[in-house]
């Protein structure tokens, strides 16, 4: 590994057999029942996260190995990690049934993230569109494009899995394995640690806001975004105000309003600061705060209701979404960070003709349109703060507590911050440098 390392460091092309194993961030099977009788919010990834030597696994068609320069700790790693709503290792049995490339992923042990930015080492049959030595990042959706039902859109194919969370080899890791149409160019003027954090938050979002598959957001529109400076929102801010739309930031603290100020939002709810409580209890909603909530977004817009919710929270703030949504308007839902039991009262759905759109994840070209986005400076990396491989646990504890700004990253075998961009792209990253550092500077 310090033979590919220096090569990287130093502008080259890795040369030499693929290491038959290297040190990844792990759950072990053994260990998925550790927190039974343990709240949701008291179970502790930095008990479950572990680092461990595994063996590098075969190299299948299609499929590529990238030396893993850095990474990022997304939502799903805290569910792996706290095992729920359920343990991983049923997705990577289920895979192993599937047939002896999907058997490798059935092990006692899964190699978690879904995030990555690195330098190709090898390629498997049939892949010619990368090479050793490629710069790239990767999205997180591993499909394998066998049924008619993908074709239209990959992420309606019965195969579709999300990498590093539904597979093993994931992106915590020295080297991962990867389909090679998850590979996506570097964005030369970042990072190896921010090249590696927009892939899987940055790519939901465009869908889930953008595409033509979930919200369709048109200039105009009124956004209301939960949770607005963390890791999916702070993409979802950006869209928004680069779409000419009107973004409604819900977060939870001043400084994340700050965050969202800073990023060019106007309309900024902390709800902690207004008291906000959608519900009286475990089972009992309160319409007169989802009443005073939607007094609160009219008095920012001049009186215009919601266009699109960006939702993910899930339970605790699914009731408000579909009420403060105007008639006609979409709910677009991913992930349920809060609870996925949603309830609603559907007199408001139904009777004013609103819609509830999932949206999972992003198709390839979604990814790609995506990535060129940052690529060109549109979008930028939501970067605040940057963990050692070995302090993996820590991070995805933080996430779990909500302790942490935008996207946090974790170095791989890029031996410090700072490292990776291209010396003709200084210039342009300069040009750039303060909406980069944006969430590094909280």
């Amino acid at each position: 590994m310090k033979e590919i390392l220096e090569a990287i460091l130093a502008g080259e092309t890795p040369e030499g057999p693929v290491p038959s194993s290297y040190r990844g961030v792990v759950v072990r099977k053994d260990e998925a029942g550790m927190f039974e009788g343990v709240a949701t919010r008291d179970k502790d990834p930095r008990k479950s996260l572990h680092i461990d030597e595994v063996a590098t696994p075969e190299l299948g068609p299609g499929e590529a190995i990238v030396a893993v320069m850095a990474s990022s700790v997304n939502f799903n790693t805290v569910w792996t990690s706290i095992f729920e709503p359920v343990s991983t290792f049923g997705f990577l049995e289920r895979y192993g049934r599937t047939g002896p490339m999907g058997k490798r992923h059935d092990l006692p042990y899964h190699v978690v993230g879904s995030d990555l930015s690195g330098v190709v080492l090898a390629v498997g049959p049939g892949v010619q569109k990368w090479k050793a030595g490629d710069r790239v990042v990767a999205h997180c959706l591993s499909v394998e494009m066998e049924d008619p039902e993908g074709y239209d859109d990959a992420m309606l194919d019965p195969q579709q899995r999300i990498w590093g969370f539904e597979t093993n080899f994931g992106g915590l890791a020295e080297l991962a394995l990867v389909k090679s149409n998850q590979l996506m160019p570097k964005p030369e003027h970042l990072t190896w640690e921010e090249a590696a954090c927009p892939g899987l938050v940055n790519s939901t979002a465009y869908r889930q806001l953008v595409s033509k598959n979930a919200g369709q957001m048109k200039q105009g529109d009124n956004v209301l975004v939960w949770g607005a400076s963390g890791g999916l929102g702070s993409y979802a801010t950006q869209y928004v105000l680069n779409g000419g739309g009107t973004p409604i930031c819900v977060v939870s603290s001043p400084d994340k309003a700050d965050i969202c100020r800073s990023m060019g939002a106007e309309h900024v709810i902390d709800r902690n600061a207004e008291g906000y409580k959608f519900w009286k209890d475990e089972r009992t909603q309160d319409p007169k705060e989802w009443q005073r909530f939607g007094k609160q977004i009219r008095s920012m817009t001049g009186g215009e209701d919601i266009d699109i919710v960006f939702e993910h929270p899930g339970r605790e703030t699914f009731g408000a979404s579909v009420y403060v949504t105007r008639k006609g308007g979409t709910i677009t839902t991913c992930a349920s960070t809060s609870g996925y039991m949603h309830e609603y009262d559907n007199r408001y759905l139904w009777m004013n003709l609103k819609r509830i759109v999932s949206s999972h994840f992003a198709n390839y070209r979604e990814s790609w349109e995506a990535n060129r986005l940052i690529a060109k400076g549109k979008i930028h990396p939501t970067l605040s703060k940057t963990y050692a491989l070995e302090d993996t646990g820590q991070a995805a504890f933080d996430v779990h507590k909500n302790a942490h700004q935008g996207k946090v990253g974790v170095l791989c075998l890029a031996p410090s911050e700072g490292l990776g961009v291209l010396p003709e792209k200084q210039e342009f990253r300069d040009k750039h440098l303060e909406a980069i550092n944006r969430f590094k500077n909280v």
